[in-house]
């Protein structure tokens, strides 16, 4: 059954402010709950209601401290960010939580613990780089920042784009043969990238993180293929949602994170990509439904970008159950 993901759209604005060295210490927390997709459990409470969660920030190669709040989504966050510094949000290709490296394990994806303190990756040097396809895989993993930017989270070892060092972990995929990519999703780049022919160059034209001074160090392979760390950390969550208000929720249980990451392994070995914030939300869509035809028809309800093969849909429900049932 071929399965449909919609696009999701929200909106919010509130204040942002910038703070010279200031440390980071005890934000505003709401009382903790879960909110069911497709309108299950209770309405979240009024905006005048909701706490105001205040985050600490600061620009990844080195700045005064700012503080954030006001935001639902990706998109919004950046906007905050972007106020705070003077910046325009295009500049800023991703952010990592509680860490100025770049640190794909702390890459900041649908969740951020009430105590994280986030750092904004700006644009740095542009480049363009010729590589032979020799290979079938290219040995790249895709993921985007939620607001446009597509980017490399891993590169695997010995594969044909490993042999090209100026090629790295975090670099923004603007430009594939010449054909312009801003706005296209992970999984679209992911395709592009697949369908390059065999033997035959291409062009990449990359946007690399800005870096300070003490982080120019030797290219990362990004992310351990699994993933180990956690969701978020601190006293709880802000689940960010781009469909619906963001909602404060209780850490992720061992369920979810055994669940959730096993998925994100599976997004990556049928599509090329990583997304947590796509794994969390299918996992989330998973966890009362009976059967795989059930799940199936959860999914295509509840999102709306892409079509998912039966094959993944399957694989996707036997590693929910298998978390469930605690079998890894």
């Amino acid at each position: 059954m071929p399965l449909g993901l919609r696009k999701k759209k929200s909106k919010s604005r509130e204040s942002s402010s910038l703070v010279e060295n200031e440390e980071v210490g005890g934000l505003a927390a709401g009382s903790a709950g879960k909110s069911a997709v497709n309108g299950g459990g209770l309405p979240p409470p009024p905006a005048n209601l909701r706490p105001k969660l205040v985050f600490h920030t600061q620009l990844a190669h080195g700045s005064p401290t700012g503080r954030i709040e006001g935001f639902t989504n990706v998109k919004e966050l950046y906007m905050k960010i972007a106020e705070t510094f003077n910046l325009n949000p295009s500049e800023i290709l991703f952010c990592t939580l509680n860490t100025h490296k770049i640190d794909m394990d702390k890459l900041l994806g649908g969740q951020i613990g009430l105590e994280d303190f986030i750092f904004a990756h700006v644009k740095g040097i542009k480049k363009e780089v010729e590589v032979f396809k020799a290979e079938d895989a290219l040995g790249l993993t895709i993921t985007d920042n939620g607001a446009g930017y597509a980017f490399i989270k891993r590169i695997k070892e010995g594969s044909v784009v490993d042999g090209v060092k100026v090629i790295c972990v975090g670099d923004h995929i603007e430009c594939i043969n010449g054909t312009k990519i801003v706005g296209a999703r992970h999984y679209e780049v992911a395709r592009m990238l697949k369908d390059l022919p065999k033997n035959e160059t291409f062009t990449l034209k990359l946007v690399e993180p800005m870096k300070a001074f003490e982080m120019l160090e030797p290219r990362s392979k990004g992310t351990k293929p699994a993933g180990e760390s956690k969701l978020g950390y601190g006293r709880g969550t802000l689940r960010l949602r781009s469909k619906g208000p963001a909602t404060v929720e209780e850490m992720p249980t061992a369920f979810e994170e055994k669940a959730v990451k096993k998925v994100d392994d599976l997004l990556e070995s049928y599509m090329g990509i990583r997304d947590m914030e796509l794994a969390a939300t299918m996992v989330e869509v998973g966890r009362d439904k009976q059967n795989p035809d059930e799940f199936a028809m959860a999914l295509d309800e509840a999102l709306g970008d892409f079509a998912f093969p039966d094959e993944f849909v399957f694989d996707v429900w036997g590693a929910i159950g298998d978390a469930k049932q605690g079998r890894f």
